[in-house]
Formats: structure tokens, sequence, C-alpha cells
């Protein structure tokens, strides 16, 4: 991939924060209540990897996900990011898969790839974006959308941004790394480079479970592989509760749309268009 210099910088800062994410969430957020925690919870996040979404089984429950328009045209490309995952689950990796979709055709797909390559970097995001740039030019980006079943973290989310992507789906949130809402929000935070609006809840359920499957079997590949023998696959996942925050994640993604749109000369029409249809929601 053919990043300057100032790109690269960016980008290792944006995993070093990764890193980083469980005590700045510690100082800077409201920490999910040990009541809605149990101890089963507690043992199927263990720190094993250093990859950022190891952790996640569950989604934050102060984030509820906004209403998705064309829905079904989503899910179908949603199912095929569930099955780049299912793919990285057979494949002994933490399951996550994506695709990028430029005009109604997938033009990259990922799989994490941490384990195999031992390489912290290689999120299922990065991955695809490699397969991309080795066929199309980086301006092929600002018209393309990606999904993926877990929420990018916070260096994906961060190179998303600095190459424009238009949209991200998501299936279920990253509540201790994630860079789109979950923890911190770098899509749509002040910056020079153009926000993008993100829209999750696509399969959660699927994708939560998949994640729950790797997570009750053995990890050789872990720094420091803790016995699982005892662990019980969970299957209750408690509903995302929908309530007043919705109208305000939708009324940002719209903004953050509407700000994107703004950065293009053909875009200022739609932008007031958009602002129209904000103005009445």
């Amino acid at each position: 991939m053919d990043l300057t210099f100032s790109t690269q910088t960016q980008l290792i800062s944006g995993f070093l924060l990764a890193c980083l994410t469980p005590t700045i969430y510690f100082f800077t957020s409201n920490r999910r209540s040990k009541d809605n925690t149990s101890p089963q919870d507690e043992k199927t996040s263990d720190p094993e990897h250093s990859q950022s979404i190891d952790h996640t089984t569950h989604d934050s429950d102060d984030m509820v996900f906004p209403p998705i328009p064309n829905r079904e045209y989503h899910e179908h490309y949603m199912r095929q990011a569930i099955q780049m995952a299912e793919l990285a689950l057979a494949s002994d990796e933490t399951p996550v898969g994506c695709v990028f979709v430029h005009d109604g055709k997938v033009i990259g797909r990922g799989i994490n790839g941490t384990n195999a390559s031992l390489n912290g970097t290689r999120h299922a995001e990065f991955v695809a974006l490699a397969e991309i740039m080795s066929r199309h030019s980086q301006s092929i980006l600002p018209t393309t959308d990606l999904y993926v079943t877990v929420e990018p973290c916070i260096m994906c989310a961060s190179a998303l941004r600095q190459y424009g992507i238009r949209a991200v789906y998501f299936g279920c949130l990253n509540d201790r790394f994630g860079g789109c809402g979950g923890v911190m929000k770098i899509h749509s935070d002040a910056g020079k480079d153009p926000t993008y609006p993100v829209y999750g809840g696509l399969f959660r359920e699927e994708a939560i479970m998949l994640l729950r499957r790797f997570y009750v079997q053995e990890n050789e590949k872990a720094p420091e592989p803790k016995p699982k023998k005892n662990r019980e696959l969970k299957t209750e996942i408690l509903p995302v509760t929908v309530t007043q925050p919705t109208m305000a994640a939708a009324k940002s993604n719209m903004a953050a749309a509407r700000a994107a749109e703004q950065q293009k000369p053909e875009g200022k029409g739609l932008a007031k268009a958009m602002e129209k249809m904000e103005l009445k929601s």
C-alpha cells in the first residue's frame, strides 16, 4: 500500500492508541455497570491477543443503533461479511470479516490475519484495503462502503477516515477498542479529514455468537494461552434498547454524511437536501 510518511505516522499512532485504549477508556468514559457484567462475561474477555477487537463478546449498554435506510440492500453485503468471519473462525483467527462495496460490486474482502501473521495490524479492514490498492486507485474509496462484522477499532476507524470511506456498516459494537462510537468517535470527531456515517446492528447476534465461539476455544497463538476446557458457550444475547439517543445518533450520521458531501463540488445540492431532511426529523 503506497502511503505517505504522514499517513504512515498517523496509522502507527492509531495502532498505539488502540493498544492504550483500556487505560484511556477507564479515565475518560463511563464504564459499563458491574451489575450488567456476569462472571462469565469477565471470563470471555481475557486479554489474550494484541488485536484490538479480541475482547468483544457483547454490546455496550449506553449506545443504540440508528435506523438503517434500505436495510435489506445492506443486509445482502453484511451476509458476505459474516461468511468471511466464519472463514476466519475456521482458520483459528478472531472471527471478524469484511467486504468493501463499490457501485454494488464487492471490490475487496478481508478476514483477521493476526494469528497466522503474528502481526497485530492485520485486521480484516487492512487486509481488504491491501487487496483493493493492488487493483484500484485510492480515489475509489470515497464512493465505497465498508461492511464489517464488528465495529472498526480506533486504528482502522482512523485509516478509513483518512482514505475517505463513504460509509461503514457493522454488526456488533467493539466496546473496548471501538473507533466508531463504541469507545471513541474517530469517524465524526473534528479534524481535517472528511467524516463518514456509521450504521450498526446488521446481523448483530450472528456477529456476537461468532466471537463467543472463538473465545471458548483454546488459542495457542496467544502470548499467554489460558485453559478454557470448563468454559460454556453462552447463547443469550440482550437486545439493544431503542431509546431517545437513537434519533441523536441518526442526526449525527446525517451531519457526518452532509459534511462529507460538502467536500465535493457536486455534493452541495445533496448536502442541502440532507439538511432539510434533518430539520423535518
